[in-house]
């Protein structure tokens, strides 16, 4: 009972230390040491052992690939290639279609294998933009790029993101894994998602809503927003001053196409981790050949990423260190018995359990690092389930609960990047991010487990 007791409120001590701007390192460390003493587990061990084990692990398995896609996202934010594409796709849709431009953008980039965080910086000026010149309400800004940027992008078949090549290796599969039905369920979320937003949107306009900053909006937004407005000039015949200089959308989008089609391709004849290595390398390595006059510096956006990986890959590590103490405990393995034997179909049992790792860490990668090494030799050995469906299921899991309020990309997208507030605008994410995923999710599971 007291271990049981530790384990929730030292997973409850996570949420409310990251909700709190806590170092994630420090709070993971807290907590193992909170869940450690209640679980009767042996102080030394659990930190030198199971902790340091779990971080390692996890950092030798996935440093790379985290390395390569941040200096990638660099290298596309410092040839403005990623400027260009969204600048494209506002002018292609303009103000009418404000709320779909500034999902697609979201959507373009990180299928692509962009960054998060730098799709979330170089939309959110040209969402600016759209939002002011139509007047819809600045609010739901974070709600477009967080859907768009995760809600779909990141679990669907043949996505280079780290969610979905995450299952590839605990379950000997391909990143294009759940055939079918996985393209189905991608394509169900986002367009149900992006009526449901567009809905959302004119509802608010409707009740008299306009285009307006919330008081908190820090100064760094500010900044960019000052910067949004200065650039609007869709009255003007005349293409912006800034986007002469931009390269031309079709040199800007081939190192993303090159991602993609690499990694499916190569993936047929090496492991998914090696294809991902070499595909975001090899648009690494086309950005800045095709786009070298735009190519300011090449060492500083090496050294950018490097720096943005290393925080990105040591604070998934802490999550997932945290995660190898509680697995530990004896009443973490009650727990996962008893979503192991669940009544329904076998598949149910593990979504749930990814579901609710990947929300109670706030991370979908940090939530698939603790669950599935538990989990996939137990499912396996079952010997009746269809590996691709595992992975597909695995990966949809999580991206569900893991958007809860204490995620680092929401946290980061509504307070740094919009200068929103969570009162003013996490209702939409909620809605798109965790809602509709779960009962997509849930779809899924069904479906899997008929066909």
């Amino acid at each position: 009972m007291l271990g049981m007791l530790g384990l929730i409120l030292s997973l409850g001590l996570l949420i409310y230390l990251t909700m709190k701007g806590i170092n994630i390192i420090i709070a993971a460390i807290l907590c193992a040491v909170l869940v450690a003493l209640t679980g009767g587990l042996n102080l030394e061990t659990a930190l030198t052992d199971y902790y340091m084990t779990g971080f390692t692990s996890y950092f030798a398995s996935w440093f790379l690939i985290f390395l390569l896609g941040a200096i990638f996202g660099k290298v596309m934010q410092e040839t403005k290639a990623a400027d260009s594409i969204a600048n494209w796709i506002k002018n292609t849709l303009g103000p009418s279609r404000s709320v779909f431009a500034v999902v697609a953008a979201a959507a373009i980039m990180t299928y692509g294998g962009v960054s998060l965080f730098v799709v979330g910086f170089a939309v959110y000026p040209i969402a600016v933009s759209l939002f002011k010149l139509a007047n819809l309400p600045h609010r739901f800004i974070p709600a477009a790029l967080v859907f768009g940027s995760i809600s779909f992008t990141m679990t669907a078949p043949g996505s280079p993101e780290i969610q979905n090549l995450i299952p590839t290796e605990y379950f000997g599969t391909k990143p294009t894994a759940g055939g079918f039905i996985g393209i189905l369920i991608a394509i169900l979320i986002m367009l149900t998602g992006g009526w449901l937003l567009g809905k959302m949107v004119k509802k608010a306009v409707r009740n008299g809503e306009t285009f307006s900053l919330p008081n908190e909006t820090s100064k760094a937004s500010n900044e960019i927003a000052a910067t949004a407005e200065l650039k609007q000039v869709e009255t003007e015949p005349e293409p912006e001053p800034e986007q002469k200089q931009l390269p031309n959308v079709i040199l800007a989008i081939l190192p993303l196409v090159t991602v993609i089609v690499s990694l499916n391709t190569l993936s047929n004849f090496i492991s998914s981790t090696g294809a991902a290595l070499i595909s975001l390398a090899s648009g690494i390595a086309l950005a800045c050949v095709i786009m070298l006059p735009y190519l300011q510096e090449f060492w500083n956006p090496l050294a950018k990423g490097t720096h943005d990986a290393l925080i990105a890959a040591a604070n998934t590590c802490a999550v997932v260190g945290f995660g190898s103490v509680a697995a530990q405990v004896a009443a973490f393995q009650t727990v996962v018995d008893g979503l192991v034997n669940i009544p329904g179909p076998p598949l149910m049992g593990l979504a749930i359990a990814v579901t609710l790792i990947c929300g109670l860490t706030g991370s979908a990668s940090g939530g698939l690092g603790i669950a599935l090494p538990i989990l996939s030799p137990i499912y396996l050995g079952m010997g009746n389930l269809d590996p691709g469906a595992m992975h597909r299921i695995s990966a949809l899991a999580s991206g569900g609960l893991d958007s809860l309020p204490h995620n680092g990309y929401v946290v980061t997208t509504i307070r740094a990047i919009c200068g929103e507030t969570h009162k003013r605008s996490y209702g939409p994410i909620f809605l798109l991010s965790v809602i509709l995923p779960t009962i997509a999710l849930i779809l899924a599971v069904i479906l899997y487990s008929i066909f």
